[in-house]
C-alpha cells in the first residue's frame, strides 16, 4: 500500500468501485441529462439524471423488474433482451417527458463491444431519444432478440436434457420455454411501443423539466 506525506486515500466510493470521479466531473460539468446504466447480478437499471449543485434529479427511470410485472416479460431479467427492452422502455417514458438528448453514463462498467450496457443504449435511442454512441458498440440484432439464447437452449435441449434444464432453471421455473425467446421479444417490445404510444406527453412535467436544465 502507498505511503508517505504526499499519499491521498481515494474516496470512499471510488474505492468500493462505484464511481469514476475524473468522468464524473467532466459529464456535470457538461450541464447534460444523463442516461446512467447500471447492471447486476440480477437486474439491468437505467435513470435519466440532471445534476445540480446539490445532487442529482433522476427525472425518470426503468427497472428490468418492471418488464415481468407489467408486460409480461418471462425471459430474464439481465441477459441482453432485458437490457435491451429496459432501455426502450426507459427511453420512451423520457420522451413523453420532453427528454430528447442524453450523454451516456456506464459507470465503471467497461465499455466492451455488444455488451449490455449498450444494448441497453441501443433500446434509448430505438425509443427515439439521441445518445452519442458508435453504432459499432451494439449487439446484433440477433443477440438483442434473443436469438442466441434460443439456439444455445434448442442445442442443449437436443444433445444434453440436464443441463437445458440447470442452465435455465429460472426462466423454465416461470413457465417459459428459451427456445421461444426471439417471438416472446417481439410480442413483449411491441406490446412496449403500444402502450406508450397511447400515453400523452405530460405538458406540466415537460414544463418543469425546461425550467429545471435552463431550456
Amino acid at each position: 500500500m502507498a505511503t508517505g506525506p504526499n499519499y491521498k486515500v481515494a474516496r470512499r466510493r471510488r474505492r468500493e468501485g462505484k464511481t469514476n470521479y475524473h468522468k464524473r466531473y467532466k459529464m456535470v460539468r457538461s450541464k447534460g441529462i444523463r442516461a446512467v446504466v447500471r447492471k447486476t447480478n440480477r437486474y439491468i437499471i437505467i435513470q435519466f439524471v440532471y445534476p445540480t449543485p446539490i445532487g442529482d434529479y433522476t427525472l425518470t427511470s426503468a427497472h428490468s423488474i418492471e418488464l415481468v410485472k407489467l408486460f409480461g416479460w418471462k425471459g430474464g431479467t439481465k441477459n441482453t433482451p432485458a437490457a435491451y427492452l429496459t432501455g426502450l422502455l426507459a427511453g420512451l417514458r423520457a420522451k413523453k417527458l420532453g427528454i430528447l438528448r442524453a450523454i451516456p453514463d456506464i459507470g465503471l462498467h467497461r465499455p466492451v463491444k455488444g455488451s449490455k450496457v449498450f444494448a441497453a443504449l441501443k433500446g434509448i435511442i430505438d425509443a427515439g431519444v439521441e445518445i452519442p454512441c458508435s453504432q459499432d458498440m451494439f449487439p446484433s440484432e440477433e443477440r438483442i432478440r434473443g436469438k442466441t439464447i434460443a439456439e444455445y437452449a434448442e442445442q442443449l435441449a437436443n444433445t444434453s436434457p440436464e443441463v437445458f434444464s440447470r442452465q435455465f432453471s429460472a426462466i423454465l421455473r416461470g413457465g417459459f420455454d428459451p427456445r421461444n425467446m426471439e417471438k416472446h421479444f417481439d410480442e413483449v417490445k411491441n406490446k412496449i411501443i403500444e402502450i406508450y404510444s397511447k400515453i400523452p406527453e405530460s405538458n406540466e412535467a415537460i414544463a418543469i423539466i425546461k425550467e429545471l436544465i435552463g431550456g
